[in-house]
């Protein structure tokens, strides 16, 4: 958050960024999205075989929507289950890295041999295998315009 005066703005999360993961695990968060992350954050299996990464304030509304699901619908208690049951607590380092736990290193096919890829998704971060990236990317960017079509009821 940049503060002008008495204006909060809030800077979104935007971008793709390539990076590496070290022999311990560790991944840099790039600078422009650390501010976001100082106070802490959560990391969690994300859709599409990536990982999401949650600052606090935003875990704290999606877990209290996770909360709010009818307990009764097995899709809302299965839903549940994968984001909250894969959820770590990671906080920055001194040189603005996070730790990624093993399990949730396999479930995105991350390993220190591969770059990774980050991007922005407004309010969380994506990280995602170079190659799982690659294959979405390109296949997105060929359905682009019959997603944009079905996507025209929400007003984008």
């Amino acid at each position: 958050m940049v503060e002008s005066g008495k204006l909060k703005i809030k800077i979104m999360m935007i971008g793709e960024y390539q990076h590496k993961l070290d022999e311990k695990n560790r991944m840099a968060i790039p600078a422009k999205f650390r501010v976001d992350l100082k106070k802490g954050a959560v990391v969690t299996r994300g859709l599409d075989n990536c990982l999401t990464v949650y600052p606090l304030a935003e875990w704290k509304k999606l877990a209290d929507k996770l909360a709010a699901l009818p307990i009764s619908q097995g899709n809302s208690r299965a839903f549940a289950r994968f984001l909250l049951s894969g959820a770590a607590d990671v906080s920055l380092d001194g040189n603005g890295r996070i730790l990624l736990p093993d399990y949730l290193k396999s479930f995105a096919h991350l390993n220190s041999k591969d770059k990774v890829i980050v991007i922005g998704m407004q309010n969380r971060l994506e990280i995602w295998s170079e190659k799982d990236w690659d294959v979405y990317r390109k296949q997105t960017e060929k359905d682009s315009i019959k997603i944009a079509e079905e996507l025209e009821n929400l007003n984008i």
